[in-house]
């Protein structure tokens, strides 16, 4: 028995996406402490969980938090980027790919609206 037949994935870009989501909020949350208790980083931790709960349940009101955290998370990345690109090589590398997966992830679920509102 395959792990998508006992969770019933019907969409493996969709659970890829939720997937990501709780990833990030989760290692948003768990930084938090690390980083001196900043609520934006907060914020984003748990509006990234709430997007992956919805996205794993195809909830239609899940888009509209991925596009929140798509503009709140680039400003964030490119601020961070800004900031230390010069001095912090491995923070500099994970922004930029949390940047891209943002996007990436985020068309995907413009793309996949239609499946979300069903």
């Amino acid at each position: 028995m395959s792990l998508g037949s006992r969770l019933r994935i019907e969409s493996w870009g969709i659970f890829a996406t939720s997937a990501f989501y709780t990833i990030v909020g989760i290692t948003f949350l768990a930084l938090l402490p690390m980083s001196g208790f900043p609520p934006h980083i907060g914020i984003l931790g748990i509006l990234s969980l709430i997007a992956a709960y919805g996205m794993f349940r195809k909830r239609a009101w899940s888009f509209w938090f991925i596009i929140i955290l798509f503009f709140a998370g680039t400003t964030f990345a490119a601020f961070i980027l800004y900031s230390v690109s010069t001095t912090d090589y491995l923070l500099s590398i994970g922004m930029v790919f949390y940047l891209i997966l943002t996007w990436v992830f985020t068309a995907y679920a413009a793309n996949k609206r239609k499946v979300l509102e069903e």
